[in-house]
């Protein structure tokens, strides 16, 4: 039985891992033809239960790890057209999410202080 020091800090190593996923330079270094590395992805998609996904930092690298599954999707990679053009979308998506997260968080605080303001006493 391992120590729960080593515990945490393989989980670690497969969180920061997983979370790399979404760089498509695995598929251009060759990684994606290798079997064990393709068997290894499959072991991953454990990150995909709520309990392990809330500790990724890019959680999009969950849709890349059900996409990854598929040897024409990673095949598709290794195009380093298809890499930039994914590298471009997951930029615009990063923008535009934070963008709107702001203006729903700043809207979900107006709601709120207009409900306690109008709560009759």
């Amino acid at each position: 039985m391992y120590s729960p020091i080593i515990y945490s800090l393989a989980n670690k190593s497969k969180l920061n891992y997983c979370s790399a996923l979404s760089f498509p330079v695995l598929a251009q270094r060759g990684y994606f033809k290798d079997t064990n590395f393709v068997n290894y992805l499959k072991y991953l998609q454990y990150w995909k239960e709520p309990t392990y996904a809330k500790y990724l930092k890019y959680p999009q690298a969950l849709h890349f790890l059900e996409l990854l599954q598929y040897e024409q999707f990673r095949k598709e990679l290794a195009n380093q057209q298809c890499a930039k053009f994914i590298d471009d979308q997951q930029l615009l998506h990063w923008q535009h999410y934070q963008r709107k997260r702001v203006q729903l968080l700043a809207a979900e605080a107006e709601h709120g202080q207009e409900m306690t303001e109008t709560k009759p006493a």
